[in-house]
């Protein structure tokens, strides 16, 4: 799928992911500086990725981790600097969280310091405790 807005375009379309652009575009967050690019592309073809583009240029990226049916895990939401506060995250996050794929579904989400910006989408606390199991070679503070 493709959507428009304001001279941005946001898709769908596997094809269009740039790895090189993700892997920096994640390298400036704290959640994934330094996750390795292997992983990227591993975790890119295990997901429904939307590419964010300007002009041509990809500028931002979103993957959703789900069956599809039940629950999804928004993840890897990331928009160039100088594209932030133009409202293109909100318009990227209303057309992600509509998509025919993931209408039904649960979408869970983790996030340090943007839940201001997610509780608008109508994110909030879980109503159970929340649990997670990391890896045994990562550290609990790992996204």
């Amino acid at each position: 799928m493709n959507w428009q807005f304001t001279g941005y375009e946001l898709t769908d379309e596997t094809v269009r992911q740039d790895l090189n652009v993700v892997t920096a575009l994640l390298r400036s967050t704290y959640w994934a500086a330094d996750r390795p690019q292997s992983v990227m592309e591993r975790s890119m073809r295990n997901s429904l990725c939307f590419g964010l583009f300007h002009e041509a240029v990809q500028i931002g990226f979103a993957r959703v981790v789900s069956d599809f049916a039940t629950v999804g895990y928004l993840c890897d939401v990331v928009i160039a600097d100088g594209h932030r506060g133009k409202g293109v995250g909100k318009w990227m996050l209303n057309c992600i969280l509509e998509h025919p794929q993931l209408k039904g579904c649960r979408i869970d989400l983790f996030t340090k310091d943007a839940q201001e910006f997610y509780r608008a989408f109508g994110f909030g606390p879980h109503r159970y405790t929340n649990m997670v199991r990391y890896p045994p070679s990562t550290s609990s503070t790992a996204s």
